[in-house]
């Protein structure tokens, strides 16, 4: 039997910007997409689960691993290592699951030399003013902190050309809409479509 294997996406995205709650709504809605668990060397923040959030492990660890070989990008940011495990993530795609993988430009930058056929998706805020106003709602963060996030959003933002494609979160709905869409429109390709209805194809065709 012919078999498919999943797709790689890369979605990107300034703090702020909506991502994780964009993804979360995606998954929930078709619950075959995966997302990849990353391993970090931060601290578990209050209602994160090991293994469901991220892999939780020390900085000795995560350098063992690099030593190994085993991760397909890695990255430092704000102090703490964030790294993706390619032997994981290979494994879902093999089992024909598409895989969102949320990393920074940097980190998008580095898979797309390893695995050139991912596609990938960079999702902007409709706004600075916006963008800033929902760092500032979260109540988590001095304003230090937002001036500094402002400035990276601002460096990350100006990536968002070397991406597949672009959705501008303005309105929640819309924009997940225009999510689900870049994901139907991959699922329907002609090569997915054949693994899936072979035996109609073949009925048609006599």
């Amino acid at each position: 039997m012919t078999h498919s294997t999943g797709t790689l996406y890369i979605i990107s995205a300034p703090s702020g910007a909506g991502k994780s709650s964009l993804v979360k709504a995606l998954t929930d809605a078709i619950p075959e997409i995966r997302v990849s668990v990353s391993h970090t060397t931060r601290a578990m923040r209050p209602g994160e689960v090991d293994g469901v959030n991220y892999h939780f492990v020390t900085r000795e660890e995560f350098v063992k691993m690099g030593e190994h070989g085993d991760f397909l990008e890695r990255a430092e940011v704000f102090g703490n290592f964030y790294g993706t495990s390619q032997s994981r993530l290979q494994q879902t795609l093999d089992e024909g699951h598409d895989l969102i993988l949320e990393i920074d430009w940097q980190g998008a930058e580095q898979v797309r030399k390893l695995m050139p056929q991912a596609r990938s998706i960079f999702i902007l805020p409709p706004s600075l003013q916006a963008l800033h106003q929902r760092l500032t709602n979260r109540g988590q963060d001095s304003d230090e902190i937002i001036d500094g996030r402002m400035r990276e959003a601002v460096n990350e933002m100006s990536h968002y050309v070397e991406y597949d494609y672009l959705i501008i979160n303005d309105d929640f709905a819309h924009a997940l809409d225009d999510l689900k869409a870049i994901f139907r429109a991959n699922q329907l390709q002609q090569k997915r479509q054949q693994v899936r209805f072979g035996k109609l194809l073949a009925e048609l065709l006599g």
